[in-house]
């Protein structure tokens, strides 16, 4: 695959992009939750701890703080790594409980999930909870009220809209920066990062994308975004995307399966280049700064 022209980059990099991880085990992500049963969670064999460590060492190598969007369910049964994650220096934030999507709940079940992890998070790590990234980034048209339950209960930040067209998530008519969703309040929607070339847009926020597309493509598109849109950069990764020892589950459909296990192996690799050839913070960091560009 041939790679865009790559934009020069400056080691004084003035942008501060938003650093983030979806702290989840391998069972619990959207694409197994029909051959994973949610009741034999506490029966796998679970993996999330040893590469929350991993990474953290990969981050104090690199000299990067970052944001930990994190499932009530994981934070109650290690709450020793939450203060890991805590004493580090980086930013704990929820991502729901259980990873059960937005759209699958209504108003009040949302808000009853969001106050169930809020109270795990903030007691297992000693930090105040401002932050949510909903999961598979499931805020989107059919839940016009999920950001004004998250501004009636106080939070700072949602980065919970993909604001692209994909088969498992996207609100493509989002913005694709920081917006405010709910009228008369300060709360803030930071969108996953897009690129867009020839009128059309990518994504480039990390994740799936960041793995299996040459790093070549993901530096462009955060230098694009920096440098041409003059913005943050945000990217995320999930603890059990630098995993390539974990269990395989051989139920998945075929998609899902190539989707998931693909360069599990280049993944940490890659992440060293992103941490050395831009300048990541913490998402509360650049929330600050991007609450006074947006009016």
């Amino acid at each position: 695959m041939l790679s865009p022209p790559q934009p020069p980059l400056s080691r004084s990099q003035p942008l501060l992009n938003g650093l983030s991880v979806d702290v989840e085990d391998w069972f619990q992500v959207g694409a197994f939750e029909r051959v994973i049963d949610r009741k034999s969670w506490d029966f796998l064999e679970c993996r999330v701890e040893s590469n929350v460590d991993a990474i953290l060492a990969l981050f104090d190598e690199a000299g990067a703080r970052g944001t930990f969007f994190t499932l009530g369910w994981v934070a109650q049964r290690y709450p020793a790594m939450m203060r890991r994650i805590a004493d580090a220096g980086h930013e704990i934030a929820s991502h729901g409980w259980d990873h059960a999507r937005v759209f699958t709940m209504d108003a009040k079940g949302f808000a009853g999930d969001l106050q169930k992890a809020r109270e795990v998070l903030e007691q297992t790590s000693g930090q105040r909870v401002i932050g949510y990234r909903a999961p598979s980034f499931s805020i989107d048209t059919r839940t016009p009220w999920a950001h004004e339950v998250l501004a009636d209960q106080g939070f700072a930040y949602s980065s919970s809209v993909a604001p692209i067209v994909h088969d498992h998530y996207g609100w493509r008519e989002a913005p694709r920066f920081a917006f405010r969703p709910v009228a008369g309040s300060p709360l803030l929607e930071v969108p996953v990062t897009t690129a867009e070339i020839g009128g059309r847009r990518m994504a480039a926020g990390g994740g799936g994308f960041f793995r299996l597309l040459p790093y070549a493509v993901s530096r462009w598109a955060i230098a694009r975004v920096n440098q041409r849109d003059e913005r943050p950069a945000l990217t995320y990764f999930h603890p059990w995307e630098i995993d390539p020892g974990q269990p395989r589950v051989p139920g998945a459909p075929l998609k899902s399966r190539v989707r998931h296990y693909t360069n599990l192996s280049q993944m940490a690799p890659k992440l060293r280049k992103l941490l050395k050839d831009f300048r990541w913070g913490r998402m509360d960091e650049v929330v600050a700064l991007e609450q006074a560009r947006v009016a």
